[in-house]
Parts: C-alpha cells; sequence; structure tokens
C-alpha cells in the first residue's frame, strides 16, 4: 500500500492529534504496514484461509494445560461494577452510571480519564507476580495488552493515553514479560482493541466529556455499535496488534469476540501470517485465541469464555475463566472461586483436549488480593502432587465417565452441580492411563466402569494401579463391571485424585 493511501484511511485517527503529531502518526502507520507486508511477502504463511489451515498448534501449548490471564487496567481504580465500568458509566440505564455520578460527580466534570492519575501502581512488583504465577502451577501468563477502554498497558508508539506515558508510566507487559520469563514461564499478550471502535459510544448522547474533542484521541472514534470500523481504524488494529507482536515477542496472542466483524477478515488473515511467520523467524512455536468462528478451526484455537465443552474435542482448544465470578478486573465485594471447583474444571477441560486460562484481577495499586493469591498456590499445591497427570498429557479414547454432566458452552462457568467421586476423568502420556476421580469418595472405594473387562471401550491388560504422590499400595480388581478399586486410609492431597494404570 502507497504511503500516500495509508495517509488517506489514517486521516479520521489522525484528525483527533495536532498537525505535527497527524504526520508522525501517518507515518509510523505507513511503516508498519510495509513491515507487515514484508514479513508476509517472506512467507512461509501467506494472508489467506487456505495457507493458514496448515498451522500447526506449538507442543508447549498442547503440553501447558494451564495459564493465568491478568485483567488489570485503569477500571481497577473505581472497582466497581466490572472492567466494563469506562463503558458503563456513560450508559444512563446501567448502576455504574449512577453510582460514579453520586460517587465521582457528573461525567462532564469527572470522566474515565480522571482516574488515570489515580492509577499510580506503586505496589506493581512484577517478579513477585511472576513467582505466584510458577508457583501456581501455571506455565503460560497472557497479561492484558489493551483492553476495551483503549488504554495500553505497554509502550504503544501509536498514541500517549499508555500506562507507559501516563499513570504508572512504566511498560507494565514489558516489566511482566522479563519477570515471566526469568521464571521459565511462557509470555501471551491479548488485544480487545476491536471493541474500542464502539466502547464509548453512550457518552456521545448526552453531556459528557467524550464528546470534547480535546480527548478524541482517548475515547474516539465512539461509533454506533452496529457500525463497521473504517478502514483507517483498521490499519490502526492492525498496527498496534503487530506492535506487541515485534516488541514482546509474546507465544500467544489472545483476541476477544468483536474481530469476528465481516470488515476485520482480511486483516485477520494479515495478522496471522505475519505473526506465524514472526514465530517461525523466532524459532519458537505460536498461537492465536479466537471466539465464535473469527478463524478456520484449524488456523488458530478455539478459545471458549467461562464455559468449556461437554465432550472431547480432537483439535486444541481453550476455555478462559476468572477467579472473580461477578468480574474480570478487581472490584470491591468480589465473589471468589473455589479451589475445588477450579481444579474439577481444570481436570475436565484437560481430559477433553483443552487447556485453562484463568484470570486474576490486580487492585490499582498492583497488589494482588490475598484470597486470589491464595487460591492460586493452593491450585499449585494440587498440581505439584498431580502433575504428571496433567502436564503432557493427551486425551484418552473417552474423556471420562459419571453422573455430573458439564453444561456446554460459553458462559456457563458456575452452572450444574458440584462433581462426585463417581466423576472420573482420562488423561494419557504414552502407555500410561491416568484416571482422576474428582472427589474422595468417602468409603474410599471407586469403580471404574470404562475399565471393565466387558466395557464397550477396549483397554489393554492392567498390570499395575498406584494412586499418584502416595507411597501406599492400592488394592485392586478388574471385573465385567469396572475396574475395582480401594484406596488407602491417607489422601496425598486435597480435592481430586489421580491414579496410574499400567
Amino acid at each position: 500500500m502507497k504511503l500516500s493511501q495509508v495517509a488517506l484511511f489514517a486521516c479520521s485517527l489522525a484528525s483527533m492529534l495536532t498537525p505535527a503529531a497527524a504526520q508522525t502518526y501517518n507515518q509510523r502507520i505507513a511503516d508498519s504496514m510495509a513491515r507487515v507486508d514484508q514479513t508476509v511477502a517472506q512467507g512461509p504463511f501467506q494472508a489467506n484461509w487456505q495457507s493458514l489451515d496448515a498451522y500447526q498448534v506449538p507442543d508447549w501449548y498442547r503440553d501447558a494445560k494451564f495459564g493465568i490471564f491478568i485483567h488489570w487496567g485503569v477500571y481497577s481504580v473505581p472497582a466497581f461494577d466490572s472492567e466494563w465500568y469506562p463503558r458503563n458509566m456513560y450508559l444512563p440505564k446501567e448502576a455504574a452510571f449512577k453510582h460514579h455520578i453520586a460517587t465521582f460527580g457528573p461525567q462532564s466534570k469527572f470522566g474515565y480519564k480522571d482516574f488515570i492519575p489515580r492509577f499510580t501502581a506503586e505496589h506493581f512488583d512484577a517478579r513477585h507476580w511472576a513467582e505466584v504465577f510458577r508457583k501456581s502451577g501455571a506455565k503460560y501468563v497472557v497479561p492484558v495488552a489493551e483492553h476495551h477502554d483503549g488504554f495500553p498497558m505497554y509502550d504503544c508508539s501509536f498514541t500517549d493515553w499508555s500506562a507507559a506515558k501516563m499513570g504508572p508510566k512504566r511498560d507494565i507487559v514489558g516489566e511482566l514479560a522479563a519477570a515471566v520469563r526469568a521464571e521459565g514461564l511462557h509470555l501471551g499478550a491479548s488485544s480487545h482493541r476491536a471493541e474500542h471502535w464502539w466502547f464509548y459510544n453512550g457518552g456521545m448522547s448526552f453531556d459528557s466529556d467524550v464528546k470534547d474533542p480535546r480527548y478524541a484521541a482517548f475515547y474516539g472514534p465512539a461509533k454506533p455499535d452496529k457500525t463497521q470500523p473504517d478502514e483507517a481504524y483498521l490499519n490502526d488494529w492492525l498496527a498496534r496488534t503487530t506492535e506487541i507482536v515485534d516488541k514482546y515477542q509474546p507465544e500467544l496472542v489472545w483476541f476477544d469476540w468483536w474481530i469476528e466483524q465481516p470488515v476485520f477478515q482480511p486483516y485477520l488473515q494479515k495478522f496471522a501470517a505475519f505473526y506465524y511467520n514472526r514465530g517461525a523467524e523466532w524459532k519458537r512455536g505460536v498461537a492465536i485465541n479466537y471466539k465464535h468462528k473469527s478463524f478456520p478451526e484449524r488456523a488458530a484455537v478455539l478459545d471458549i469464555e467461562r464455559g468449556q465443552l461437554d465432550k472431547l474435542r480432537p483439535i486444541f482448544w481453550q476455555t478462559d475463566t476468572s477467579i472473580g465470578e461477578k468480574s474480570w478486573g478487581y472490584i470491591e465485594g468480589e465473589k471468589f472461586r473455589t479451589t475445588d471447583s477450579l481444579v474439577s474444571e481444570l481436570v475436565d477441560i484437560v481430559s477433553k483436549n483443552g487447556t485453562l486460562l484463568l484470570n486474576i484481577g490486580p487492585r490499582s495499586d498492583g497488589t494482588i488480593p490475598e484470597q486470589v493469591e491464595k487460591t492460586l498456590l493452593d491450585l499449585g499445591q494440587w498440581l505439584s502432587v498431580n502433575a504428571e497427570a496433567i502436564y503432557g498429557t493427551r486425551p484418552w479414547k473417552v474423556y471420562g465417565e459419571g453422573p455430573t454432566k458439564v453444561v456446554g458452552g460459553s458462559f456457563k462457568d458456575t452452572a450444574g452441580h458440584s462433581f462426585t467421586a463417581q466423576d472420573i476423568r482420562f488423561t494419557t502420556k504414552g502407555d500410561t492411563l491416568y484416571a482422576i476421580a474428582l472427589a474422595w469418595p468417602q468409603d474410599r472405594k471407586l469403580t471404574i466402569k470404562s475399565l471393565g473387562t466387558a466395557a464397550s471401550i477396549s483397554h489393554a491388560e492392567i498390570k499395575t494401579v498406584e494412586l499418584v504422590g502416595s507411597p501406599a499400595q492400592v488394592k485392586w480388581q478388574r471385573a465385567k463391571d469396572g475396574l475395582h478399586v480401594e484406596l488407602p486410609a491417607e489422601r496425598p492431597c486435597d480435592y481430586a485424585i489421580s491414579l496410574k494404570i499400567r
């Protein structure tokens, strides 16, 4: 694309800037587009679905099974409602709108931008965070690089409204990248920039600072949510997203749902080709997360928000959910998930060929809520005992058995009933089969029906049965109706238990 064309497409965004700043912005966009085109042209992936269908999920990702998502931004300052506070505070029917006026005053006098100086992150310690994540048993970490609010948490070249230049005046993603990698973990990054097109449009309908042209570079475009982004915005989206790739070399890029809009399709193809080619240059396997049908199913990795699948999926997939039941970002009065429920969810997801990306929402000062940190460490304790039944495993012929049915689909993470000892999930590693009971049987007896000699699922002769994490001998007998196991008196861990069967 010629510089004159790029400048023309960028004019609606550049018009929000001073002439000198607009010229710099346009040049940066042009340079970014040229860099993307060059990387795509060099292959091996081209910007079309046929080429991208050859993509292979890297082994590190399939082996990892558990990652940490981090929603942290200016929205943690009001700590009310959810990470959608910046949108909802401009929608008169929302609770956040009334709360904002009562607490901070009218939006024309105190807008979302006015929270930025209060977002100081004075206690943020990337090394401590990374240490907690490692101890939690997570193998990859995905900070939100930019949420819908349009305030990048990284050093973005295309705006002055970022954490590197305002608020904390720190490159949060950069600090996390160094700390996470120092702990031996894989780094990802998420971009929610697509949704920013319409995110502040509520503020255009009444007297608010969103309508003030002085702040258009932050709040804009604030378009109706039924409209499609123009080419200027799409170029900006691509430039910002590829900059995250170039600056931080994430091994995973996560996208929210709105990229499914038809106008994004050629841009998604170009980004994927660019990113996968960059991964090839780094000699490092990389992955893209998508929702719904934004990508063909083999061109990237499907992500299901606050939910999971009710059956085994041959193609690798991911659940993203949050420890907080109400919000992804930090809010006062949050209700948190229990460790037991998260362990069961992790095991169920892994048995169905998936991985769990678990979100936390730190406070605005940079501290992780105490209950959240404890839950992460409790998860790590369970994983330290049951590691061999989770990491590096692959699904079996069936994912499991038992009376409790998982409700499939998005936003079902708190639906259904608690799992029982009769709910068994299977994983494999080589010739070893793991049967994970999602609760401890009170009588210490388990029957695994799928392993009965009369079961329709064929399984090789069983020679040994061990309780993972326990030196005690396990009594067992195989019959037509199942594998009957009598467990020792002492439990090796809280929550689910794993049997190693060979």
